[in-house]
């Protein structure tokens, strides 16, 4: 097998960045049409309960499953047919959490306005049938992970997203009294359009793969066919399928039992931090349905800021994230100890962690500096000055920049430690996760009462800070047995910091002068800012870019065209 890791999780991470970014510029836009045209409180309850609700789902249905499978790739005694089998379970268990759910989020939770109370019901259904869809998709998702066809997962996603949109702004345009309504449809629409793109590509893949074996067989250099057949093909003697019925249950061969103990074990470890991890990912929302603590129109505000917040978050840090963790999986076995796995291997994922580490980091101070002085401006700008009114959209921004600084190293170091836990340092860290909950609805619950929705951010802002403490030690104490430290080298420059410093202040002053004046001047200025500060951290990293410009390009040379299998 061919197939660069590496070189798939960075393409994996910069088309994931670029889908981010389409997928945010959409929703912002459908949720600005929505504040200014429908109203806030609709935006609260598709935007923060019925989304709540989709998360919920697809989060504990899939999240373990699919983890468990990636990591399970290394062990030779699973096969692909109980990988296979094992994916298939995320149907049921996704229908089967679909009836508790939608009966607490029709009945426990805090009730809507009377005039959507029935569009409301029809929403709930629409979003736990359009996640049992998608649910089987997941054995061909899966395959295009492990075989990196990286362009087919975005060019799907981002077709997933268009077609969602279209269909709800189209129905909204047509009536505005039935915005719930439309929700609920696009959300069914777009998730069979994920199974049908899946399906369709290997409907036409596995045949012309077949094809290309046979040609391939008759020839000396498989270079011939390159011309013919293209790159896609090459690389590929490990692929297990020879039809696509063969991702269905039980239709591909199988000598051993229907499931892998060890994958049993892992997907339980996976599901108790993943009931956990939920809790903590979206423990705001829970709160806000669960009491009275604001309306929807206040949980729209609020979640209009936080996904506002987020941008850094969804474009770059997820993608980022979920790269690393796919990365670490590949290189790093979860049961061996790190002295007796290569040292070469284990040199680079040391590397590849401090650095992005660095990088995240940096541009979390980053979005704190500058949030402090283009908070209102931004939000003037995409919400009207009844949105800002008040004051309360800005404080949120701004103190929700600090979380950002946060989100940056958790997710990095807790990927790292996910990819390479055993399940009983899994089991182990459930019971922190646990304890972390609890403390985070409990700060959530008593923060909020005292500051307002501000206190969701504090609460966020403890929770992530014990989260990164664990994870830190964990990193420290799995590499010191090569006596290696890579976290040593991920804190951002003097420099860096000390541009970022002065920048600040030049923007407040900015702020002082050219926030009534002229928001053109104020953005200008902010501009310069921005590039100076991204100079200063190109110029004092040059060596970093250096050198991981020269590794990439070292591999792309060193690999023979077939050897990189590009999708």
């Amino acid at each position: 097998m061919g197939r660069n890791v590496l070189v798939s999780s960075l393409q994996n991470a910069s088309f994931s960045i670029i889908f981010q970014i389409i997928c945010r510029c959409i929703t912002f836009a459908i949720n600005a049409f929505i504040v200014r045209n429908v109203g806030r409180e609709v935006l609260g309850i598709t935007n923060v309960r019925l989304l709540l609700l989709e998360s919920t789902l697809l989060f504990l249905s899939k999240e373990a499953i699919f983890r468990s499978a990636l990591s399970s790739r290394h062990n030779k005694h699973c096969s692909w047919a109980q990988l296979i089998n094992q994916l298939w379970i995320t149907v049921p268990v996704c229908f089967a959490l679909s009836i508790p759910c939608l009966y607490i989020w029709l009945n426990w939770l805090s009730a809507v306005d009377p005039i959507y109370a029935e569009q409301y019901r029809f929403g709930c259904f629409a979003i736990a049938f359009s996640c049992i869809i998608e649910m089987a998709a997941e054995a061909p998702i899966f395959v295009g992970q492990v075989f990196c066809f990286v362009k087919l997962k975005v060019i799907l996603d981002t077709g997933h997203i268009f077609i969602r949109s279209f269909i709800f702004i189209l129905i909204v345009l047509l009536n505005k009294d039935i915005t719930i309504y439309a929700f609920g449809i696009a959300q069914i629409t777009s998730a069979c359009t994920i199974i049908v793109g899946n399906y369709a590509f290997y409907y036409v893949y596995i045949p012309k793969l077949l094809h290309y074996r046979k040609e391939l067989k008759k020839v000396d250099d498989k270079h011939l066919l390159r011309d013919r057949y293209g790159q896609h093909f090459e690389n590929m003697d490990d692929f297990p399928f020879v039809s696509i019925k063969q991702m269905l249950p039980g239709m591909l061969p199988n000598p051993n039992s229907v499931f892998n103990s060890d994958l049993q074990t892992l997907v339980l470890s996976f599901a108790k931090q993943g009931i956990l991890k939920q809790v903590l990912t979206e423990g705001e929302k829970y709160v806000m349905s669960v009491s009275p603590v604001l309306t929807f129109s206040e949980q729209a505000t609020y979640d209009v800021v936080n996904n506002m917040g987020s941008l850094a978050a969804r474009f770059i840090f997820r993608p980022i994230e979920d790269s690393s963790y796919f990365y670490f999986t590949q290189t790093i076995a979860r049961d061996t100890a790190l002295v007796e796995q290569k040292r070469e291997m284990v040199q680079e994922a040391s590397d590849v962690l401090a650095y992005v580490m660095k990088t995240v980091t940096s541009i979390g101070l980053l979005a704190f500096v500058f949030a402090q002085s283009y908070s209102g401006t931004v939000l003037l700008l995409y919400g009207g000055a009844d949105f800002v009114e008040g004051g309360l959209p800005e404080l949120l921004l701004r103190w929700h920049s600090l979380a950002i600084v946060l989100l940056a190293p958790n997710g990095i170091t807790e990927g790292y430690m996910f990819a390479t836990n055993t399940s009983k340092q899994i089991d182990t860290y459930n019971y922190y996760m646990a304890f972390f909950s609890v403390t985070f609805l409990l700060l959530s619950y008593q923060l909020t009462n005292w500051f307002g929705p501000v206190g969701f951010i504090l609460a966020n802002c403890c929770n992530m800070s014990f989260r990164i403490s664990y994870s830190v030690f964990y990193i420290n104490k799995h590499f010191r047995s090569v006596g290696m430290i890579p976290l040593r080298k991920s804190l951002p420059g003097p420099m860096y910091l000390s541009v970022l410093i002065v920048c600040g202040i030049v923007c407040k002053i900015s702020e002082a002068y050219f926030g009534e004046r002229s928001i053109l001047w104020h953005l200008f200025i902010g501009a310069l800012c921005t590039g100076l500060s991204v100079a200063t951290w190109s110029f004092e990293n040059r060596e970093l870019l250096r050198t991981g410009l020269a590794r990439y390009r070292t591999r792309k040379q060193s690999l023979t065209p077939n050897e990189v299998h590009e999708n």
